[in-house]
C-alpha cells in the first residue's frame, strides 16, 4: 500500500468555511463525527503562512483562520518561538542513546495513574514517523486499560521531523478506543505560539470533555507540582531550556522537597511519611496503618469488592485530597458513604505517598531482574526477597494488601480485575527507583513480580516466619 492510499488527501469532516470545499464527492459526515476530535499539537510549519500576520482571514493549509479577538490579543513574539532555532541545535546535540527510547514512564500521579513522557526531540525524520508512533503505541498499550496521562515535551522539534496535520489525524483515528477514553490529561510542556493558534482554531469543533484534557505547562516546576512528582528525571536539554525560559526558578531540589514533606511535629500524619513513623505514632495492629485497614475493610464488602473497574478507575481527586488532609490532622474519617473509587484511590495514594516504596529501594535492583530469573527459581527467589529482605513493618503491610488483592482477583468475573490487571495498577505504587525515573523496561519486571506474588501467594506465605506480635500502646 503506497503512502497516497494510506493517507487520504484531506482531513475528514465538513468544510470549515465557504472558502474551503471538500474535493470528495462522498456525503459529508455529521457534526457528531467530530465530537472526539483532538487538536493537532504540532505539524509542519510550512502549512501556516508565518510570513504574513494574522488578519481577517488567513489560510492555514486546508483551513481558514477567521478573525478572532483572542488571537489578536495574543502576544506574537513568544519567547519560545524566538528561541526555536536554538532548540533545534540543542536537540541535534542530544546523545543518541536518549533517542533509542520512544517514550518514558515518568511514574504515577497523585491519583496513582501512570504517566508517560513523549519527547519531540526524539522524533525521527518524517519518513520514519509512522513506525515510531506504532512503537510508542506498542510500548504503552498494556497500560491503557487503566486511566493514564501523557506529557508531551515540545522542546527540540526540528524542521525535518515535524509530523503533518494529515499524519496526526490518521494516527489518532487508528488508536484503539481505550487510548482515547482512558487518557485523562494531555500536558503540553513549553507550548509554542503555533500550538496555541491551532488549539484556538479547533476548540469550537471538539467536545468540551476533550478540551478539559489538554493543559499547557509553562515550566518544569509547574509540571512537578501538577503531577505530584518531586523527583522528575528529564533530558538535560529540556532542563537547560526550562532554566533559560524561567531564570528566576531553580530546578527542583529533591532533598529540599523531601524535607518539606517531613511531619513537622504532627504525629497524626499517615500520608507522605515513612511507614516506620506511622507504626511508631499510630495505633497500628500488626504494623497495618489505621487508614489502610479502613480502606481495605470498606472495599471488602460484598457489592463493593466486585465493582467493575475497581482500582482501574480514578476517584474524585478533590475528595481524595480532602480525606488525606483529614486523616493527617488526626480525624477519624468515616468511609461508609464514600464512593468506591475514591476509597480505592485513597489506598493507592497512601502507597504512592510513602517516603520510601513499600518494597523498599534496596529490593529495586533484585525485583527488576525478575524476568531474567529461570522460571524454576522464581518461587524461591521471590519468597526469599519478601521474607528475608523486607523490614518487619513492610513485610506485614505488603502481606496484608496482597491478601486483600487476592480476594479482589477472586471476584474478577464481576470486577474484571485479574492479577495481571492489578499488577499493572499496583506495581509502580509498590516499588520505584530512588535514583531516577523507572523506565518502561524496568516497569515490566516489577509488574510481573507483583503478578507472580498474587498468583503464588499461598506458597510464598505458607509458613509466615516473619509474623510477630506487635504491642499497641
Amino acid at each position: 500500500m503506497d503512502a497516497n492510499s494510506r493517507f487520504p488527501a484531506r482531513l475528514p469532516g465538513p468544510a470549515i468555511s465557504s472558502i474551503v470545499e471538500n474535493s470528495e464527492s462522498d456525503p459529508l459526515p455529521s457534526l457528531s463525527d467530530l465530537h472526539d476530535c483532538e487538536p493537532k499539537l504540532e505539524f509542519d510549519d510550512t502549512e501556516l503562512l508565518t510570513s504574513a500576520p494574522l488578519e481577517k482571514d488567513v489560510m492555514v493549509g486546508d483551513f481558514v483562520l477567521a478573525d478572532d479577538s483572542d488571537l489578536e490579543n495574543e502576544e506574537p513574539n513568544n519567547p519560545l518561538e524566538d528561541d526555536f532555532e536554538e532548540l533545534r541545535e540543542q536537540s541535534e546535540n542530544t546523545p543518541s542513546v536518549l533517542k533509542q527510547n520512544k517514550c518514558d514512564f515518568l511514574g504515577t500521579d497523585k491519583q496513582g495513574r501512570h504517566i508517560f513522557g513523549i519527547y519531540a526531540s526524539r522524533f525521527p525524520e518524517k519518513s520514519q514517523l509512522e513506525g515510531f508512533v506504532r512503537e510508542i503505541i506498542k510500548e504503552i498499550e498494556p497500560f491503557v486499560e487503566n486511566d493514564y496521562i501523557l506529557v508531551y515535551f515540545h522542546q527540540g522539534l526540528k524542521e525535518d521531523n515535524k509530523p503533518s496535520a494529515q499524519f496526526l489525524w490518521n494516527s489518532y483515528k487508528e488508536l484503539d478506543r481505550n487510548f482515547r477514553k482512558n487518557l485523562k490529561n494531555l500536558y503540553v510542556v513549553h507550548p509554542t505560539w503555533f500550538i496555541r493558534v491551532i488549539w484556538n482554531f479547533f476548540s469550537p469543533f471538539i467536545s468540551e470533555k476533550f478540551r478539559k484534557k489538554l493543559v499547557y505547562i509553562a515550566s518544569l516546576d509547574e509540571l512537578r507540582q501538577t503531577l505530584g512528582l518531586d523527583k522528575l528525571k528529564l533530558p538535560d536539554t529540556i532542563c537547560d531550556f526550562d532554566d533559560k525560559l524561567n531564570p528566576s526558578r531553580n530546578r527542583a531540589n529533591p532533598a529540599a522537597a523531601s524535607a518539606s514533606a517531613t511531619p513537622n511535629g504532627r504525629t497524626t500524619m499517615q500520608f507522605g511519611v515513612p511507614l516506620k513513623f506511622i507504626v511508631m505514632h499510630s495505633p497500628c495492629l500488626n504494623s497495618i496503618p489505621p487508614i489502610v485497614r479502613k480502606c481495605v475493610d470498606s472495599l471488602s464488602i460484598t457489592g463493593v469488592i466486585d465493582t467493575e473497574g475497581i482500582f482501574r478507575r480514578s476517584g474524585n481527586h478533590s475528595e481524595i485530597m480532602a480525606l488525606k488532609e483529614r486523616v493527617n490532622r488526626g480525624e477519624d474519617v468515616d468511609l461508609s458513604d464514600v464512593n468506591v473509587h475514591v476509597i480505592a484511590g485513597l489506598l493507592k495514594s497512601f502507597l504512592r505517598d510513602l517516603a520510601e516504596p513499600l518494597l523498599t529501594f534496596d529490593l529495586y535492583d533484585d525485583v527488576t531482574k525478575f524476568l531474567d530469573w529461570p522460571k524454576e527459581e522464581r518461587s524461591r527467589n521471590v519468597t526469599q526477597l519478601i521474607r528475608e529482605k523486607l523490614p518487619e513493618e513492610n513485610y506485614e503491610l505488603f502481606k496484608y494488601i496482597v491478601d486483600f488483592l487476592v480476594r479482589v482477583v477472586d471476584c474478577a468475573d464481576l470486577n474484571k480485575m485479574t492479577s495481571s490487571n492489578l499488577a499493572i495498577v499496583f506495581g509502580p505504587n509498590f516499588l520505584w527507583s530512588g535514583r531516577n525515573n523507572t523506565s518502561l523496561d524496568e516497569i515490566a519486571p516489577i509488574n510481573a513480580f507483583v503478578d507472580f506474588v498474587l498468583q503464588n501467594h499461598k506458597a510464598i506465605y505458607l509458613i509466615d516466619v516473619n509474623q510477630r506480635t506487635v504491642t499497641v500502646d
